[in-house]
């Protein structure tokens, strides 16, 4: 990544600035990282927080940079590549994270054969535990598609899809955390139910919620196998199980 001379982000959100302090944290200096930001007092955040160039000018930042970052809302996506198409050159490398918006609709605004890979983070990526999928545009290279991997690593996770599953991996990973959230609770107000303080349900619930995940990931096991592990015959986790499933819980979340 440190080859790269110049990374800039149109719009600087929350993911921006998740992906800034992911860049910064591996070593890439604050100098080659520039924002295009309308917001005046989101200007005045990052540049205090990261010491970074910022900039109201698409263009100007479409011009400076190598790797060019959509970070806006897909609602304005139209007006913002119309905008900056007449700068932007086939060396530079455009990197969206507009969900629903496909790879072919950016590439729609420009001339050539414009470079675009598409990315699904999420939210997770502000503490350094996203999940992200990503996919190559139609003119996209494998070392485009290594580039952006890197990139997105420093915020956690990344898998390699086809642009066909990238609705479901919104559905899954990009909305996932909202479904997980409200697990998270849920459980704390049943232990407030059940006549623990909420602090110490909430505090239960996280750390029961990541443990969990984390048993998941470090020792490979199979989801199932693992809760078969907690269910004893006759136990409060097997009658909870059963409860969640006759309730749909499975079914619910998977879709069908």
């Amino acid at each position: 990544m440190t080859h790269v001379q110049k990374i800039g982000f149109i719009g600087g959100g929350n993911m921006a600035e998740a992906l800034i302090k992911g860049l910064l944290a591996g070593g890439y200096p604050a100098e080659r990282i520039m924002v295009s930001e309308p917001s005046e007092p989101r200007r005045e955040h990052l540049a205090e927080a990261f010491g970074i160039d910022l900039t109201t000018s698409n263009l100007e930042l479409m011009q400076q940079s190598e790797i060019v970052v959509l970070a806006i809302k897909p609602q304005i996506v139209a007006e913002v590549l119309e905008e900056v198409a007449g700068v932007y050159s086939e060396g530079k490398l455009l990197v969206s994270i507009l969900a629903g918006v496909s790879s072919a609709t950016i590439e729609h605004y420009f001339d050539g054969a414009p470079r675009v890979v598409r990315v699904m983070p999420n939210t997770p990526a502000l503490v350094g535990e996203g999940a992200s999928a990503i996919c190559s545009g139609h003119h996209s290279s494998k070392e485009d598609l290594a580039l952006v991997r890197q990139l997105f690593e420093a915020v956690g996770k990344v898998q390699i899809i086809d642009e066909r599953q990238m609705d479901a991996a919104t559905g899954l990973s990009g909305s996932g955390p909202a479904y997980i959230y409200t697990v998270i609770e849920a459980l704390a107000d049943g232990g407030v139910r059940e006549g623990l303080r909420r602090d110490v349900a909430h505090a239960l619930a996280v750390q029961t919620v990541v443990g969990a995940a984390l048993m998941v990931r470090e020792t490979g096991e199979h989801p199932a196998i693992l809760r078969d592990r907690v269910c004893s015959p006759g136990g409060t986790a097997i009658t909870g199980v059963s409860t969640l499933e006759n309730k749909g819980l499975s079914r619910e979340l998977g879709g069908s």
